[in-house]
């Protein structure tokens, strides 16, 4: 197991020694990559573990910036791909928007990033099409994530095969709200509000490209993807991805706060000893204090682009809302799909997710009056 301390030159290096590649291409990425190694080594108190497994994911990140370079020099024709985004659905944490996502992405219309795929996104040399060593590595990947972190699982559904949030890709720009959910580390969060994320969102698109070369059945079926970090950047997302709509799902703040610290706090413990649990809650309530400001702004800008759904009708009907939402898109609807689903998450549900505002420091009196701009809006 690794001891040795975060440094952005040592990871370049060891990145490269792993692959023996050496072309990141536009070297963007290692600003980003600054202050979060930064932020990581000042403010995380990672633990030996936390700080073995943070270099390890690291040089797995930038690996795999490198494979992208060499995978688009051997076949220029992924850079041909045409990807259509229909939806990034992105409300705060914890307000329906995973059950809405699976639901949508349960439709025959649609595509959406699939849990391994966007751990391993890009072929083992000499893998078959069936993909089948990447899925066995994030079939153990989750299960030992499980195995670090049980109480996740009663939390939020873990489906190493199932679809994920599209963020894990952008993981690989080191531009991502993935960072400082796993990490206590909010000079990162800070940094990320304010910076231009264009080119991580290019880098997406990019990424897509790849998963849909990978697959041509995805052809001519559009993206529906899922992250609340779309939220930080959300008139870039509109900018790169022309006719994508944003679908909003709402949930009162006083609620999905406290729920969203429970979890980073959850998985902070995988790699420090040393988690504030207060220090989360407060971090996270400024930081969507912020977030649904700027969402408010652009929304009020750009209302032709977004689609609102209410926690309350995801949970109280949940074929419906997914069909209304389809609708809305320009998509057929798939109750039967959508039925189906909703069968298999119930046998996967399990435990139950017990906290309070107060765990936190937050007192849900202060967290009304702190969010009391924001009004959820009805479809």
């Amino acid at each position: 197991m690794t001891t040795q301390p975060l440094d952005v030159d040592g990871l370049l290096a060891a990145a490269r020694e792993k692959t023996g590649l050496t072309d990141f291409g536009d070297e963007w990425f290692v600003e980003p990559l600054r202050v979060l190694v930064g932020a990581l080594t000042t403010e995380a108190r990672l633990s030996e573990l936390g700080l073995a497994l943070t270099h390890r994911r690291l040089v797995a990140l930038l690996a795999d910036r490198l494979r992208l370079r060499r995978l688009h020099r051997e076949h220029p024709e992924v850079l041909a791909e045409d990807v259509t985004v229909a939806a990034e659905i992105c409300g705060l944490p914890r307000t329906g928007s995973t059950l809405l996502h699976r639901l949508l992405a349960s439709s025959p219309h649609v595509t959406s990033t699939l849990s391994w795929e966007t751990s391993y996104p890009i072929p083992f040399p000499g893998e078959g099409p069936d993909a089948a060593t990447r899925k066995r590595h994030a079939r153990d990947r989750a299960r030992l994530f499980l195995e670090m972190t049980p109480e996740f699982g009663d939390i939020h559904t873990i489906e190493w095969d199932g679809p994920e949030e599209d963020v894990i890709l952008m993981d690989r720009t080191f531009t991502s709200m993935s960072f400082d959910s796993f990490y206590q580390v909010p000079t990162y969060g800070l940094w990320l509000r304010k910076v231009d994320q264009g080119p991580a969102y290019r880098e997406l698109r990019e990424w897509l490209q790849v998963l849909q070369w990978q697959n041509p059945a995805r052809r001519g079926r559009p993206w529906v993807l899922k992250s609340p970090h779309h939220l930080t950047a959300v008139e870039t997302v509109l900018d790169t991805f022309p006719g994508c709509r944003i679908v909003m799902t709402h949930r009162s703040p006083v609620k999905a706060v406290p729920s969203y610290a429970s979890m980073t706090s959850a998985i902070c413990h995988q790699y420090s000893d040393e988690v504030d649990r207060v220090a989360i809650g407060r971090y996270w309530r400024d930081r969507f204090v912020t977030t649904l400001r700027e969402f408010q702004a652009v929304r009020a800008r750009r209302p032709d682009r977004f689609v609102d759904v209410r926690f309350a009708d995801v949970v109280a009907d949940p074929i419906a809302t997914a069909s209304r939402v389809m609708a809305e898109l320009g998509l057929p609807a798939e109750p039967d799909a959508f039925a189906a689903y909703l069968a298999r998450n119930r046998e996967q549900r399990h435990g139950s997710h017990t906290y309070t505002a107060a765990d936190f420091g937050l007192s849900e009196k202060e967290l009304a009056r702190d969010f009391a701009f924001y009004e959820e809006v009805s479809p």
